[in-house]
């Protein structure tokens, strides 16, 4: 009898997969808070820019430091922190009084966390966990980097319209905060010598 039990490295591969689609929506958040930031704080869209700015500046920056961090301490405490740095730098926006604080929150904070689930993330997932299906993993988890915007960005654009942006970014704060525990619960650093 065949046992058709789903191998451990398809778990790990979806975990990732949600990690990224939340990345890549994450980070584009600050693209649909442009206006209404605008209209409160009275901040010029250029300085309201420069946290995007320095966001995918981080984004790009960071990623092979993240693959080396996750070769060194592990997959699950690099996604874990970086899904925290993202949490943090989402929620902490609400309470922000001057645009620094912004350019904190959503370039360096946001930047970092999302820069170290990018396509280095997706690379050590696919080298550790697959061999004969490698080229078919690389290309969906890169897949989710891109469905994210596409996913998120419309239901932060209406959350924004309808009840405010610290709605939105309380919402990019608890969601990827969710994501945490099953990173932890299911995204192993090490391939199982069972497997």
């Amino acid at each position: 009898m065949i046992s058709r039990r789903l191998h451990p490295a398809w778990l790990v591969a979806a975990v990732a997969f949600v990690a990224l689609v939340g990345a890549a929506g994450f980070r584009a958040t600050p693209s649909v808070m442009l206006q209404p930031l605008h209209e409160e704080f009275g901040w010029s869209l250029g300085t309201i820019s420069a946290a995007v700015s320095v966001n995918l500046l981080l984004f790009g920056l960071t990623a092979p430091f993240a693959a080396a961090l996750m070769e060194k301490l592990g997959l699950r405490r690099v996604v874990a922190g970086a899904l925290v740095l993202v949490s943090a730098g989402s929620g902490l926006t609400v309470f922000m009084q001057q645009s620094w604080q912004l350019i904190l929150c959503w370039g360096v904070l946001v930047g970092l966390g999302t820069g170290s689930m990018a396509l280095g993330f997706v690379a050590v997932v696919a080298n550790r966990w697959f061999v004969a299906r490698r080229g078919l993993v690389v290309g969906v988890l890169t897949a989710g980097g891109a469905a994210g915007q596409l996913v998120f960005l419309p239901l932060l654009a209406r959350l924004t319209g309808d009840h405010g942006w610290r709605v939105a970014a309380l919402t990019v704060a608890a969601v990827a905060l969710s994501v945490v525990p099953l990173v932890w619960w299911r995204l192993r650093d090490r391939r199982p010598t069972w497997a």
